[in-house]
């Protein structure tokens, strides 16, 4: 998809929904407790008995017990390499294998997944979480590492992290709009086991939250 965006390529995939980012200062929000039928198109439902209104802190509360994993994603456009700790993570189809990424628009790492087409998941050790807060800003790249951290090119192009416990590289097949942040399919093309002996690190291993409503909106 090099040349053109994976966004402006998948358009007639895209859909509505509801998923926000952390800690917004909202004072309520209203959702629905039922599933709206078969059917409803761009979020209308065809009853809306049962709604309830939940404040900001409870959301956030609510959310942040969803158990997640906690990664690097690596990502390139060009010359420009980056890598962003996220928690947003799943496997979605196994065959073809799909793994998603959720990613906020604003980042850097979606405006490169956007115009690279790949991305990298690379797992890490829940012994060592340091990374992760080093990443929470976009990386600076010096010769082959990010932040000081050793990456190699993976077979999409993407960077992958040699410290990664294990590592997945994807080339995107879908890209959904979910408002303020994009959900990135991308199809499995390589991925390895560093060490398979260390268990890989969550959001509960760190003081780390993500999730919830979002700040300042």
């Amino acid at each position: 998809m090099r040349g053109r965006s994976v966004v402006e390529g998948l358009k007639k995939f895209a859909v509505p929904s509801l998923q926000s980012e952390l800690f917004c200062e909202l004072t309520t929000t209203t959702v629905l407790e039922r599933r709206p039928q078969c059917g409803a198109i761009n979020g209308s439902r065809s009853d809306t008995k049962g709604t309830m209104t939940l404040d900001s802190e409870l959301i956030n509360k609510v959310t942040w017990k969803i158990p997640n994993a906690l990664a690097l994603v690596g990502s390139r456009s060009g010359d420009e390499w980056n890598a962003m700790t996220t928690s947003w993570i799943t496997q979605v189809a196994q065959e073809p294998v799909l793994i998603g990424i959720g990613v906020d628009k604003e980042s850097v790492t979606h405006r490169l997944i956007n115009d690279g087409g790949s991305f990298t998941v690379n797992l890490w050790d829940a012994s060592n979480t340091r990374p992760f807060v080093k990443f929470s800003k976009p990386a600076t790249k010096d010769g082959m590492t990010l932040n000081g951290w050793p990456i190699t090119e993976g077979p999409s192009g993407a960077p992958v992290f040699e410290d990664a416990i294990v590592w997945m590289d994807c080339v995107v097949r879908n890209a959904v709009d979910c408002g303020s942040h994009t959900f990135f399919v991308g199809e499995l093309v390589g991925a390895d086991i560093n060490d398979d002996e260390a268990t890989p690190a969550s959001m509960s291993d760190t003081r780390m939250k993500y999730g919830g409503t979002r700040r300042g909106h």
